[in-house]
Formats: structure tokens, sequence, C-alpha cells
């Protein structure tokens, strides 16, 4: 898959909008100054938990996703659960480590050209408080808080001593370390909650900085943008090393758990409000300058409409509202080899992922392969002087709509330019609907996997040309279309990005 160019400037656009029913003009200046538009995006996918990156099925999946996103990092849970074997006691009650399988499943991303975003969690059974606090999900992950701190401080420093040593620490420098995952809900059982987090936090940060001060921890990893305000009070308080903020929040987290009121948000629209007040609140902390690592989050999941074309626009969406307010946005998950609830017994069952079950490209999956911002229209300008836009037509899942008849205007782009067209919707990229035309098999076959992938491999774009200086897109519910058109003239404007490396 063909990979765009990396430096994208996003247009600060004069875009003038109206809209009337179903239909709606845009002007677009190709001349309007640019400013940076970092792929924050891109830069990370979580996915479920440690032991499954060492299945074939995940790899072929991280592979896929990296070919198409380049994506940097991946997240997942689980590093210190029992299955991974990394702590066990003696008869004597002295501690016994084995890095074995962490070896192999960071062996495995780093060989694949993806660092790991260490969430460190769950609790070791030998070391929990209370080893019979298991999570109801069907890995059973321990939430207990350790029986010891001191014991806690000793695993974090040995496994850092430990990659250091396997790894370098100009390797491992840049990798971030998350404490846990959650504390504000049943992912932690420590009594109080948020007092008992702060103190596992502060040990393990320590613990990290101990061995080297270049390596880098943040949390606190929450649930619905919560704990931010006093979990930075509190570092500052006690002087606690804290590199990045990072917390959670999805498109269907209540408007009540996110921002404590009973205001009427849009889904689409909660994700970025609550990143952006995260934001604010890290800027009127005693650090204001630290980046916001947004390291779960996804559209809803009601009506199955994870897997449909429905996610193309809805990140696209997410992508323009949440531009300056987070360094990473970590899109929660980029495949479905996932067993939260269990094994996954079949296809297209409204899971997380941008992969069904078996290496099914999703809906989602192609719509990764933008790169570009405004209501709902992004629109960069690339270094070979071509624009980039991305228009959709949005509707939420508990929403109904219609077709959108669309016309863009073009100011300063000669008259009857050549333009290309690629789309996903219902008809383009869309999987499940190949899925149903097999008769939707419990346990597709390599080959219907395969033919799958290739009824849904988005076409070559529709070339077209502008009528004078406009086009007009007639726009299904949900779909998303990707607008290529070139621009030749070389501008004084263009003179002053390349040299202020917006281009």
């Amino acid at each position: 898959m063909q990979r765009r160019p990396l430096v994208i400037a996003w247009l600060s656009l004069g875009i003038s909008m109206g809209v009337c029913g179903a239909q709606q003009q845009i002007t677009i200046d190709a001349q309007a100054s640019g400013s940076p538009f970092p792929h924050f995006w891109e830069e990370a996918f979580g996915s479920g938990r440690a032991i499954l990156t060492l299945r074939e099925s995940y790899r072929n999946d991280l592979v896929a996703v990296k070919q198409a996103t380049d994506f940097h990092y991946v997240r997942f849970h689980a590093i210190f659960h029992d299955e991974t074997g990394v702590y066990n006691e003696d008869d004597r009650g002295n501690p016994i480590y084995n890095f074995s399988y962490v070896d192999e499943i960071y062996d495995g991303l780093l060989d694949r050209g993806v660092r790991p975003l260490v969430e460190i969690s769950f609790m070791p059974r030998k070391l929990a408080f209370n080893p019979d606090a298991l999570h109801p999900f069907w890995y059973k992950q321990n939430v207990s808080p350790p029986k010891s701190l001191e014991r806690w401080d000793a695993l974090i420093t040995e496994l850092a001593r430990h990659l250091v040593a396997r790894y370098g620490i100009e390797e491992v420098s840049q990798w971030y370390f998350e404490v846990w995952n959650e504390p504000n809900i049943d992912f932690w059982n420590g009594i109080p909650r948020d007092k008992s987090y702060y103190a596992l936090y502060e040990h393990t940060a320590r613990a990290l900085k101990a061995v080297s001060a270049r390596l880098r921890v943040g949390g606190p990893a929450t649930a619905a943008a919560q704990w931010v305000t006093p979990f930075l009070q509190y570092a500052a308080v006690n002087h606690v090393p804290v590199d990045f903020i990072s917390t959670h929040g999805y498109a269907d987290d209540t408007v009540e758990d996110l921002f404590g009121t009973n205001e009427d948000i849009p889904m689409d629209d909660r994700v970025c409000r609550a990143a952006a007040k995260v934001r604010k609140e890290i800027q009127g902390s005693a650090m204001p300058s630290l980046p916001l690592f947004w390291t779960e989050w996804n559209v809803p999941g009601m009506k199955e409409a994870r897997d449909t074309a429905y996610v193309g626009p809805a990140l696209a969406n997410t992508v323009r509202e949440c531009d300056g307010s987070v360094d990473i946005l970590a899109f929660w998950t980029f495949c479905d080899v996932f067993e939260e609830g269990g094994p996954i017994q079949r296809p297209f069952e409204g899971h997380f992922g941008l992969r069904a079950k078996g290496g099914i490209n999703k809906p989602s999956f192609y719509a990764r392969r933008l790169a570009n911002a405004a209501p709902n229209i992004l629109v960069t300008r690339r270094s070979d002087r071509s624009l980039v836009l991305a228009v959709w037509n949005l509707v939420d899942p508990d929403k109904s709509g219609a077709p959108l008849h669309l016309r863009l205007d073009f100011n300063h782009v000669p008259a009857n330019t050549a333009v290309a067209i690629s789309r996903v919707d219902d008809t383009h990229g869309n999987a499940l609907g190949a899925y149903r035309a097999l008769g939707s098999p419990e346990y597709p076959t390599q080959e219907q996997v395969r033919k799958m992938n290739a009824a849904t491999e988005l076409p070559a774009p529709d070339r077209l040309h502008l009528d004078g200086t406009h086009l007009d897109l007639e726009l299904q519910v949900n779909a998303l279309a990707l607008i290529e058109v070139r621009v030749a003239e070389y501008t004084r404007l263009d003179v002053d990005e390349e040299r202020n490396g917006y281009l």
C-alpha cells in the first residue's frame, strides 16, 4: 500500500460554508497560509493484552496496519499477567523474575518496526495483596494493589534493568511507560482508589528513574478523562516525576462521566471536547507543557457501527476536532485479535479493531490512510503542491440522516484542474457487505478472507476535472471521500512555507 508523504501542511483555510437542507457549499482558498499538521492519530494504536502479540494473526495484522499508517507505538494490557510468567516466588517467598516471554513480546514488535508504549499492569498473583481480586474479563487479570510496595519497586527495577541491558538505553529511552490502566474504575481495587493509585504511580516512577533518568513515565491512564488535575497536584506537591499525561475517552462515554454535566453533546464531539478539557487542566497545572496522550478511544459501539462505513467519517471528524489538543491519539484497537469477552467466535460483531477476525479489512482500515483537517472537511497541501481533501457525511448511529449534495468551490486553482476521488462508503471499502454476500460464515476460510479483502480493497480513484473551479459530489450517509486536486503553480506562499517547515 503506497505511503503518502510524511510532511503535510494543514491549510488554515479560508473556508466558507453554506448549508441548506441536505445541500452544502464550501469555498477553499488554495493560497491560504499553512501550519504544521503532525500525524498525531497515526503515532500509536492500542491492542488487547501482551500475550496476544505472540500469535501469528496478531503479527500479521500489525504488519498490515504498519504498512498502511507507519505507526510507531503499540499499547496493550497485562505485561505482568501470570501468563507471561514474569513474577513468581520460591518456597521461602523470595522473588523469582523471568523475562523470557517479555523478550519475545518486545522483540516481535521491534522486528516489525513498532515500539511499545508499555502499560505497566496487572498484578502478578504472588505479588497481590488479594490474590483473588480478579477482573471479570475472560482472561481474569488481577487488579489488586501489591502486598508489598518494596517488592513492587524491586519488580519495576528488575524489569527496567533488563530492558536497558537487552535493548540499550538509546532504544528504551524512546519508549513510554504508562502506569496501570483505568485505575478510577474496576481495573484497580486499591482503597481509596485515587490515593492508592497515586502511591503506586510514585513508586513506579521513582523506580524507573532510578535505573535511568531517561526512561519516560506517565499516567494516570484513567477512564473518561478523570483524575488529571488531582494527579498533577499530587505529583507537584510530592515532586514525583511525570513525563506525559495519559487518559482515555470514548465517543459513547456519557457526558456526565466525561464532563460532570448533563449537557447535550453529540457522541462524535465528546472525545475531542474531553481532550480540550484535559489540555486546559494540564496548562493550568504546575507542569503546563506536558504532552497529552489519549491512549484509548473509539467510535460508538452501538448497532455494529465499528464494523461499518460510519467509522471512516467518524475517524476523520475526530482528527479534525482533536488537532492541537493531543500529542498522541491512539485508536483502540488496530485489530480484533482480542479476548476481553473470550475468543471472538465470528467476524463483524462490533469489536474495536481496524481489522476483523481472520485479517479482514474493515472500512476503518482504509480510512486510516487519510492524512488530512474544518466541520466535515479536512484540507491539506502536499509538498508536491497538490491539495488533498477529505469530506464526509457523518451521522451518529443513534441518529438518522440523508445523502449530502456537496459543492466545493476553489479559489486560486486553474479552471478544469484534474481531480482524483476515492470513497469509503457502503459499497466502497466495506467488508461487511462482502461478508454477508458470502452467507456470513461463522468461521471464514482463508480463501473467503482473501475474497472479502479483494472485493473491498479500494479501487483506482475516479479521475475527473473541475467544472470550471467547482466540484459537485453526492455523499451517502456516513460516506467519506478523499479528493486530490493538482495545483501546479509555485507561488511566493510556497517559498515562505518551505522556509518555515510547513511543507
